[in-house]
């Protein structure tokens, strides 16, 4: 798409990014995606989260992080008006990429089960679902 520009996520990015996120379909935010929350993990994983940029606005977002062995995506977003037009893959190239160049191998993301838009974008990008594995979380208090 003409004049796509992408770049590092900032904090400064947070306002237009959650917006951006609370209007998209199949994204789940919670206490997690706090302002402080989003800030520290920015500078843990400095460089790796993006956003798409067409004349200032931000149309795309992306968290992408790792924890030393494995990466991992979070929130990949493009907002409606854009969608169908490759943003969402080049953001995802480009996350890769950076997850290569500090040596990490292997990625996983999290698509809500009755996403089907997000689950079928994954599956053209070559991701497959992992059937023999369960997500378990505990909130520590």
């Amino acid at each position: 798409m003409d004049k796509i520009k992408i770049r590092e996520m900032t904090i400064l990015d947070y306002e237009p990014v959650m917006e951006l996120w609370t209007k998209t379909n199949g994204i789940g935010l919670s206490e997690a995606d706090s302002i402080e929350n989003i800030s520290r993990y920015l500078d843990r994983n400095f460089g790796l989260s993006l956003v798409a940029e067409k004349e200032e606005l931000i149309v795309g977002a992306v968290l992408c992080g790792h924890d030393g062995r494995r990466g991992y995506i979070h929130h990949l977003a493009v907002d409606e008006k854009y969608q169908m037009n490759g943003i969402g893959k080049i953001i995802m190239i480009e996350c890769l990429n950076r997850l290569k160049k500090v040596r990490i191998s292997k990625c996983h993301l999290f698509v809500f089960e009755d996403n089907v838009e997000g689950v079928k974008f994954w599956k053209t990008l070559g991701w497959i679902k992992r059937e023999e594995l369960n997500l378990m979380s505990l909130s520590i208090k």
